[in-house]
């Protein structure tokens, strides 16, 4: 039996030792990278296994039934990402977002939640804690996983058509079963609830329109996600990316005539726009046609503990190691002076290079995949 490699798989192996300095320093909640960012967000991936097989990001061709995903034992476990969730909260972060894969397909996940939630900040406030998830088995689990402490989620749908939908998804999973999930979050309380939709050119950009009317009057916000060039293997193309900016004109050419809204906080992803008439908001992701480098506050963690400080990463750092050192050598205080250290060398802006560079930086550059580090 033949097996499929992809790049990914480079990423996989055993990265340069990380060295923890000499002079150990207390954090402060302050740490900013080379470029003045500071340390906000973190998004950890829970599991690299997911139940679709979505065009943009899992296509089938490669994640198919001979594709070897991480063993269990290689997987953080609930412990040691409470531990190092507890590291990046002293240095400032205030919003964990659970991804994967399908973060829902880890077994117990409601578990992790509850250790999670309990965490505070230094100055005692609790932890913004979300989930993204493509809604597949969230109808019956939205109201264990409130119970357990969560504060919102974030559900993907690309289409409300069912033949759009299940194309792009790949496994024939039909959108009335995402809905079930959505309306089923929004009783437990987990809002509001932001709804995805990543758009590509040829395949659901019929569904702007569709969408933007279906959600329009929920308290729910649907938010546009411009195609992006993650990872190495859903063959992007330039030529596939609706900009944000035409996005809009079509949707206030329908006459759902939009107002633009301020952020909510420095960095935020999204831009938000309002209803005219009063009844909703939305957002888009410019993530190729307006770069938002110079704000982005986001550390990500990998399913087996590797620190990536870019969705467009080319290599992570092997934290794991450090929390599975056979001589439990490395405190707690250790391993937040090595996050400090590899923070404040951070530089990415891979964004920005792309709009100045594009078909250079995209055939010089091989990235992680998505499925592998969260969106």
């Amino acid at each position: 039996m033949s097996e499929k490699f992809i790049p990914l798989t480079d990423y996989r192996q055993r990265e340069q030792q990380l060295m923890v300095p000499s002079r150990l320093v207390e954090p402060d909640g302050q740490l900013l990278d080379s470029l003045q960012r500071p340390l906000h967000d973190l998004r950890i991936s829970v599991t690299d296994r997911c139940n679709f097989r979505c065009v943009y990001c899992m296509p089938k061709e490669v994640f198919d039934k001979d594709y070897r995903f991480l063993p269990q034992t290689s997987l953080l476990s609930f412990e040691e990402i409470t531990r190092i969730a507890r590291i990046f909260i002293a240095h400032g972060v205030g919003k964990i977002r659970l991804t994967g894969g399908e973060p829902l397909l880890r077994k117990n996940i409601e578990k992790l939640i509850e250790m999670l939630s309990n965490l505070r900040t230094a100055n005692g406030d609790n932890i913004d804690l979300t989930l993204t998830t493509n809604g597949s088995l969230l109808a019956r689990k939205a109201q264990s996983l409130k119970d357990a402490g969560l504060s919102r989620v974030t559900v993907s749908l690309d289409s409300m058509n069912d033949a759009t939908f299940k194309q792009m998804n790949d496994v024939d999973f039909p959108v009335s079963d995402v809905l079930d999930g959505i309306d089923a979050a929004h009783r437990a309380g987990l809002g509001p609830i932001k709804v995805n939709m990543v758009v590509k050119a040829g395949l659901n950009d019929g569904e702007i329109i569709p969408m933007a009317r279906y959600f329009k009057g929920t308290p729910h916000i649907l938010r546009y996600i411009e195609y992006m060039d993650v990872g190495a293997s859903n063959g992007w193309q330039l030529n596939e990316v609706i900009p944000s900016a035409e996005l809009i004109k079509k949707l206030n050419q329908a006459g759902l005539s939009l107002l633009p809204v301020q952020a909510n906080y420095a960095g935020e992803t999204a831009e938000r726009w309002r209803y005219a008439d009063g009844s909703g908001e939305i957002g888009v992701i410019s993530s190729v046609t307006q770069t938002f480098c110079h704000e982005c506050s986001r550390a990500r963690l990998s399913t087996e503990g590797k620190l990536y400080t870019c969705l467009f990463a080319t290599h992570g750092h092997d934290l794991r190691s450090l929390l599975r050192d056979e001589h439990n050598a490395y405190s707690d205080l250790a391993i937040a002076n090595v996050l400090a250290q590899l923070w404040r060398q951070r530089s990415d802006r891979y964004s920005e290079l792309r709009s100045q560079q594009t078909e250079e930086l995209m055939s010089s550059r091989k990235k992680i995949e998505m499925s592998y580090i969260g969106g």
